[in-house]
């Protein structure tokens, strides 16, 4: 016999969990299923073991940089140290913590591999092979996640290369590691690898970062390079080969590169195969789309809107705190539709995730750090904003001469020149990462470049470059 809920939610990592626990503390009756660990890949081989791995060598380079502390230190990191700390972080591997959290907010838990088998059922099999049928008497919310991508390229798949969860949860430092792709694992992975002593060389087909402005990566690779890694950038690879423990890289410049273990890191693809969309009318292993309140597809749902798709499964921002924050609308807008209410559905409203579209905030924990949020200038332009730019070295704060004896790093603002609004700012230096929500106010709220003249920032911080980058705008 099927049990009912008034809400099934497929996948029990940070996604599925907010939208649990948001649509139960409005009395809508939940349950979540999850083939994995509950707590998903952000919490066991994503964000929070890629931060434990990178935090350590951070703070030694904070030390080195440091006159009258860089004398006190007389050694490298303690890898064995490093690794047990970041298995400490992942509670090693153990989800009983998240599990009773679970139990604490009045959520049902249900373990096995979930398919849907026509509208609002769900069929979930357990390790054992026995099944549970599950009936919603309102929707089901999709919140399965993504997966690395391994592209096609001649025999990497074969050679058994590292993905982000190999790469996250290694026991042991590999002796020369080559990254394929610049993007934020790519980055973070390389300058994680390197400070724990290992060779690393990072092969990427255009620049690093390349979803932020072009000064980012390129201070990155500076940053890597510098610290021993062979960083070469606008270079592919045609063919990867392993030969027991070797692997053999060939780019498609004739060169190649042998290495100990090969880490591919060149997106993500959707975790949606095997999860019975055709039962549904919907198409099997693609991503799903959405609109503003994680529903999918209104053409399907248009009678009775039920099915919602929530996090990377949606492809809108694949980052955990933008499928947190759509975790939060979704279950409110879920409860009120079962209570039978008409939320607003327009932009900037709580059962909306507005923010999405062009004001999304990401930090990459690299050497040095680099964050960014809204727009860059080339997206700004190409969706057909007039903008003007302002841009500052952080190293000529006062606050970056204190902080650090050679602090690097670059702040930019891009405006919108009609409305006089910030719509993208980029920031890259130590610790940047801390300095991001103050821009990310200032775009969500459209503060106006006058009235930021009147945000003071504090002498001596780093923050200061708020206002050297208004100064060197000028316009106010």
């Amino acid at each position: 016999m099927a049990q009912s809920y008034d809400l099934i939610v497929i996948g029990a990592g940070p996604v599925g969990e907010n939208v649990a626990d948001y649509a139960t503390k409005e009395g809508v009756r939940c349950v979540i299923v999850e083939s994995e660990l509950v707590g998903g890949e952000c919490s066991y081989w994503a964000c929070m073991p890629s931060k434990a791995l990178l935090r350590p060598g951070a703070a030694l380079r904070g030390a080195r940089h440091v006159e009258g502390a860089k004398q006190a230190v007389t050694g490298g990191l303690d890898a064995e140290a490093v690794l047990a700390r970041r298995d400490a972080t992942v509670s090693d591997f153990d989800d009983g913590g998240q599990v009773a959290w679970l139990q604490s907010a009045g959520i049902d838990l249900v373990r096995g591999v979930a398919r849907l088998d026509g509208p609002k059922r769900v069929v979930v099999t357990a390790a054992d092979g026995g099944e549970t049928v599950l009936e919603a008497r309102h929707a089901v919310a999709v919140c399965t996640g993504s997966a690395a991508l391994v592209p096609p390229i001649d025999g990497l798949r074969e050679a058994e290369p590292w993905t982000s969860r190999e790469a996250t949860s290694a026991s042991a430092v590999p002796e020369h590691l080559i990254v394929i792709g610049g993007g934020v694992v790519g980055a973070e992975m390389a300058t994680a690898w390197t400070d724990l002593g290992a060779k690393v060389t990072l092969i990427a087909r255009g620049g690093l970062l390349t979803g932020m402005e072009p000064f980012a990566g390129e201070l990155v690779a500076e940053a890597l390079r510098a610290a021993g890694a062979d960083v070469r950038t606008g270079t592919g690879v045609t063919k990867v080969e392993r030969t027991g423990s070797a692997v053999e890289v060939t780019c498609d410049d004739g060169s190649t590169v042998r290495g100990t273990e090969v880490l591919v890191a060149t997106g993500r693809s959707p975790r949606t195969d095997g999860l019975g969309l055709g039962s549904v009318g919907l198409e099997d292993g693609g991503w799903l789309g959405v609109d503003d309140t994680m529903l999918v597809d209104a053409a399907t749902n248009a009678d009775d809107p039920w099915l919602y798709a929530v996090g990377d499964v949606n492809h809108r921002a694949l980052l955990t705190h933008e499928g947190k924050y759509q975790a939060r609308a979704a279950g409110r807008v879920i409860a009120a539709r079962m209570r039978g209410d008409d939320p607003d559905t327009g932009p900037w409203t709580r059962y909306t995730a507005t923010a999405d579209h062009a004001a999304v905030p990401q930090v990459a924990f690299t050497d040095p750090e680099a964050a960014s949020v809204g727009l860059t200038e080339e997206a700004a332009r190409k969706a057909g904003t007039r903008v003007r730019t302002a841009e500052y070295d952080m190293a000529s704060v006062a606050g970056a001469s204190v902080y650090d004896d050679d602090y690097t790093g670059r702040a930019k603002l891009v405006i919108d020149d009609e409305r006089d609004v910030i719509v993208g700012a980029t920031f890259v230096g130590t610790d940047v990462g801390e300095m991001l929500q103050a821009a990310t106010i200032a775009v969500v709220g459209e503060v106006p470049i006058q009235r930021l003249w009147h945000a003071v920032p504090a002498y001596p911080t780093i923050s200061e470059v708020w206002l050297r980058l208004l100064e060197t705008d000028g316009r106010a």
